[in-house]
């Protein structure tokens, strides 16, 4: 007999309420970024059962990401903030990141064991 689990509609709703407001929440934070750094694009990697990263990419090569609950909810989030979606990182899009001398120095320290 397979296993089989009851879904209450109440919990559902109770999900879907909590989702939108995840949703709502990182859209404002993905807003915010995007004013600062003169627009923003971005795009979305499934961590598993920690969620999805938003990567954001300002127009003026700064960056940063966002841990959402689940991928549905980090779509939700960017569609909401009306910024450009990437299916990859790579190509125009990795090449507008500007990084500084903590990121290079970190990645030389990794690089040799020291990171």
């Amino acid at each position: 007999m397979a296993d089989t689990q009851q879904v209450d509609g109440a919990s559902g709703a109770k999900d879907a309420k909590r989702a939108e407001r995840d949703a709502a929440r990182l859209a404002r934070q993905i807003g915010s970024f995007a004013r600062k750094h003169g627009g923003a694009e971005s795009q979305i990697a499934y961590l598993g059962e920690r969620g999805a990263r938003i990567v954001l990419v300002g127009e003026d090569g700064g960056w940063g990401d966002l841990v959402a609950p689940t991928y549905a909810v980090a779509e939700r989030a960017v569609e909401t903030a009306g910024i450009t979606r990437h299916e990859t990182f790579d190509g125009e899009f990795a090449a507008k990141v500007r990084t500084g001398a903590y990121e290079w120095k970190r990645m030389a320290g990794i690089q040799v064991g020291n990171g």
